[in-house]
């Protein structure tokens, strides 16, 4: 336990100083060989959206414990929300979570609470009825 604890902090630091050091004009987002305009995210792209949500997984699957800021979950989900700083890239964000809810879509209504939990915004609405076409 304490190993996996270990390595989901190890991906969550990665990914924040990621999106805090990246110089590349498109953010760190397009490291992948996704382009700008694709209709289907990238599988290196959804990985990183899958491993910070990851940092959630007690909640989503058993519903507790309830994330609270500072906890890791709610970590990740600020680093999510970083992530999805431009249109193209919460569009991106957008359609992880919406396959992330397709996979686990008992689970979707925990998935859909976390940006409140966490008291971040990622800029839409975690909902299966989401069109991320639409997100500004």
């Amino acid at each position: 336990m304490v190993r996996k604890l270990k390595s989901v902090g190890w991906v969550v630091t990665m990914l924040v100083l990621l999106t805090t050091s990246s110089s590349s004009s498109r953010g760190w987002w397009w490291w992948g060989n996704g382009a700008m305009g694709d209709e289907q995210p990238q599988q290196e792209e959804c990985a990183i959206v899958k491993a910070l949500i990851s940092a959630c997984s007690s909640f989503v699957m058993y519903g507790a414990p309830d994330p609270i800021p500072g906890s890791p979950c709610c970590v990740a989900m600020l680093s999510l929300s970083n992530v999805a700083d431009s249109t193209d890239n919460r569009q991106n964000v957008c359609r992880c979570m919406m396959d992330l809810i397709t996979t686990y879509n008992p689970n979707a209504t925990s998935i859909a609470t976390l940006p409140g939990f966490c008291g971040v915004s990622l800029g839409f609405i975690i909902d299966p009825n989401t069109d991320c076409e639409y997100i500004g």
